[in-house]
């Protein structure tokens, strides 16, 4: 079966670079002042976002609308001093590690032969090596994929430490010697107002590897951490309140600090839906019936099994009907996914089977690819990058078919991802991954505003803008910022970070509290000045 998803069309394409101004800007002849803020050396600390990543790379114009350059231009109207940035060699994105290419350029936005866009990387070459270390010292220093513990780590912008995974690229071209630390370049620059932004990290890539790691609560010993792991509350707390003290030490007495917001309602988990299966598609329409008898005599199985053993958080039994896979005629059907917090009833499947005459082979086959089987539900998040994998034919699970006997074209039938086959645990961030992803969250705001509150730190919940985003948007004059993928204007073609508009958006929050913290009068920006997405058809192909 062709995939189909790429089809759920992309709209209003118009309104990628034309929408007005958001607000009037306090006027040019008004008087600004700093109040009790000295923004003379201003240090910003974070990662990704901080560093102006989007659309999946790191490139100039993008780390020029980065919200910290954003708010720095608006301190040199009260004081402010230089802002400097480790800008990227080029707008393409990517880099090379010794001339070789390392990762791939920006994406942009597309169109196919039939019109239909997509987002594709750009078709050019990255001119950025690595190894080409900047003389610095830089005010921003975000450095993308870093979380809260390896500002301390020693020989993370050591090139040499590379191929072990122990270094990071980005910090690599910056830091100040081979076994300097993110934090120590930061204070080092004696800097008089700080801003800090860190913890998303710690949970992203749990939320983008689709839960396939795991919460290290109890564990404060980062380096025994794979990286798709959540890091433990309190080793986040302890490294958070270390790094606002460093700052302060180090003469950064005023600061702003922003609180992690919930990833999942970014685009990344909300572009594709739970139920995107639709009937009166002709690929997958008429296969309805079938698949819903073929699916009968283990759906048996499955209720026999499942009502004796899934229980609720409260001892309750489950209805069995949950876990049963069935098709819908009549309207869009939920994909059919793997979820490894299920009892895995792969024996039993097995075991009916043989007993109904199956081959061994073939009916333990069965068992390992239905033991954890569930349909989504509306609390789980299909992540974006099942997009192009949906409906596609597994190569590896028809041979496996085949390898027991059946011919290719049954073999074929049962490998559909999210159809016959479920969806794997990378695509698919399931309801009790989400509660892990937020209990954590939680636990890590509530240590940044504590320790805001204490300090007497101005402070931004970046889950209320989130969460604005999501639910009806941002107005701005004529236009509203909205968390809808590719037109809503807010995040990048990745789906996780920020556009130049939305970093506008996010440095007026963080002037707000600013202003209203230290009584200064920092002018705002108007962020229709700011773009949201590139089109082109400079793709690869």
């Amino acid at each position: 079966m062709k995939n189909y998803i790429k089809y759920i069309g992309i709209l209003a394409l118009g309104m990628v670079a034309c929408e007005p101004e958001f607000e009037n800007p306090v006027d040019a002849n008004d008087a600004y002042t700093s109040g009790e803020a000295d923004f003379s050396n201003f240090v910003a600390i974070g990662n990704s976002i901080t560093s102006g990543y989007a659309d999946n790379a790191l490139y100039i114009s993008a780390q020029e609308a980065s919200y910290p350059n954003i708010m720095a231009q608006q301190f040199a109207k009260v004081g402010g001093g230089d802002f400097t940035q480790p800008l990227m060699a080029d707008n393409y994105g990517g880099f090379l590690i010794a001339g070789e290419q390392r990762a791939n350029t920006r994406l942009v936005l597309a169109f196919d032969n039939e019109g239909n866009p997509m987002p594709k990387n750009l078709n050019e070459t990255p001119t950025t090596e690595i190894t080409n270390v900047l003389s610095g010292p830089f005010n921003n220093m975000g450095v993308p994929g870093m979380k809260s513990f390896h500002l301390f780590a020693e020989g993370y912008g050591n090139a040499a430490n590379l191929e072990a995974g122990t270094a990071n690229p980005y910090f690599v071209r910056f830091a100040s010697a081979p076994n300097a630390t993110i934090l120590g370049d930061a204070v080092a620059q004696n800097p008089t107002f700080f801003s800090l932004w860190i913890g998303k990290n710690d949970i992203l890539s749990f939320a983008t590897s689709g839960g396939t790691g795991i919460a290290q609560t109890g564990n404060l010993d980062a380096s025994s951490y794979d990286s798709d792991d959540i890091t433990d509350s309190q080793l986040f707390a302890g490294v958070y309140s270390q790094v606002v003290d460093a700052l302060i030490a180090a003469g950064a007495e005023e600061g702003v600090v922003n609180a992690v917001p919930d990833v999942t309602v970014a685009p990344f988990f909300t572009r594709v839906p739970y139920a995107p299966l639709d009937p009166t598609n002709p690929e997958f329409g008429p296969m309805i019936p079938t698949l819903n008898a073929s699916f009968a005599g283990l759906n048996q199985i499955i209720s026999a099994v499942r009502n004796t053993q899934e229980f609720d958080a409260e001892g309750n039994k489950i209805a069995d009907t949950e876990f049963t896979i069935e098709f819908d005629p009549a309207g869009a059907s939920p994909l059919v996914i793997k979820d490894e917090s299920l009892t895995d009833i792969s024996a039993q499947i097995k075991g009916a089977l043989m007993q109904a005459g199956y081959p061994e082979a073939v009916a333990e086959q069965y068992g390992q690819q239905y033991g954890q089987v569930r349909q989504a539900t509306p609390g789980d998040r299909v992540l974006l990058t099942s997009a192009s994998a949906i409906s596609e034919i597994d190569m590896e699970v028809l041979a496996a078919w085949m390898a027991v006997g059946l011919s290719q074209e049954e073999a074929g039938q049962l490998s559909v991802r999210g159809i016959t086959l479920p969806m794997a645990d990378r695509y698919v961030l399931t309801t009790d991954e989400v509660e892990i992803l937020n209990t954590a969250r939680t636990q890590f705001n509530t240590a940044i505003q504590g320790i805001a509150q204490s300090k007497g730190l101005a402070y931004v919940d970046v889950n209320e803008i989130i969460q604005e985003l999501a639910s009806g948007g941002i107005p701005y004059d004529e236009g509203t910022l909205t968390a809808e993928f590719a037109t809503g204007g807010a995040f990048s073609l990745d789906g996780i970070h920020l556009t130049p508009r939305a970093s506008a958006l996010l440095a007026n929050r963080m002037i707000d509290a600013i202003n209203e913290t230290y009584g200064a009068t920092v002018p705002k920006v108007n962020i229709s000045n700011y773009g949201t997405i590139t089109v082109s058809n400079n793709v690869a192909q």
